[in-house]
């Protein structure tokens, strides 16, 4: 084996190592936050709408919930609506599961309150999918909160009510692309188009101010 070759396996074998470290700790955080759940666990603070952090410093984020970004509309909110139903309370940890990234979530309750269920129903979450025996029940909970315009989908989303009168283009992201396109009113695409200031889109006043956001005209138009 080549020299080059020898560093790149070595470098690799490092990565994988540090990753296995970082799932290992989170599981063993998770356990751990387990064999607490009898009495409950103290939540320390909360991060944004969907991630708390526990006393001794483990984070975990709420299954079946995904809370606007902080710097996009609806996410001081989202974190406020949080804030008021854990953060100095003691709080039972069940369903702990890692994501793809090795990171906590799980069923948070608050006595026999769910606040997966709490915060879906303010409407300043998004259902994020999941499966468990509570599934058809939060993701009914969260088309109510969505049909009512609760939350984020009355504060942050529109189809043809702009922030300021004439600032009509249309800045949208798609969700598996990411591409980030605008949309002019006579541009066939436009009056489907729901913009979205809880994913990062906007309303625009200008070409100009949209291209300079990174968005670019759609192939509709």
């Amino acid at each position: 084996m080549g020299k080059g070759r020898k560093i790149e396996v070595e470098r690799n074998w490092w990565i994988w190592m540090v990753l296995v470290v970082s799932v290992g700790l989170n599981i063993f955080l998770l356990l751990r936050g387990g064999r607490e759940s009898a009495n409950g666990v103290k939540v320390e603070g909360v991060i944004d709408g969907d991630t708390i952090v526990l006393e001794g410093k483990s984070k975990v984020r709420l299954r079946y919930a995904d809370a606007p970004e902080m710097e996009f509309c609806g996410g001081k909110e989202a974190k406020k609506q949080l804030e008021k139903s854990v953060l100095g309370k003691r709080v039972r940890i069940e369903g702990q599961i890692p994501d793809q990234y090795g990171r906590g979530m799980a069923l948070v309750y608050v006595n026999e309150s769910l606040v997966n269920k709490e915060m879906l129903s303010s409407g300043w979450v998004r259902y994020h999918h999941d499966n468990s025996e509570l599934t058809e029940e939060l993701k009914e909970v969260a088309k109510e909160a969505r049909e009512e315009k609760l939350g984020i989908y009355g504060k942050c989303q529109s189809k043809d009510i702009p922030d300021k009168a004439g600032c009509v283009i249309k800045g949208n992201i798609d969700n598996n692309s990411k591409y980030r396109n605008y949309y002019l009113p006579n541009c066939s695409q436009y009056r489907f188009t729901v913009v979205e200031k809880d994913m990062g889109e906007a309303w625009f006043c200008t070409e100009k101010e949209a291209i300079e956001a990174g968005f670019k005209k759609g192939g509709t138009c």
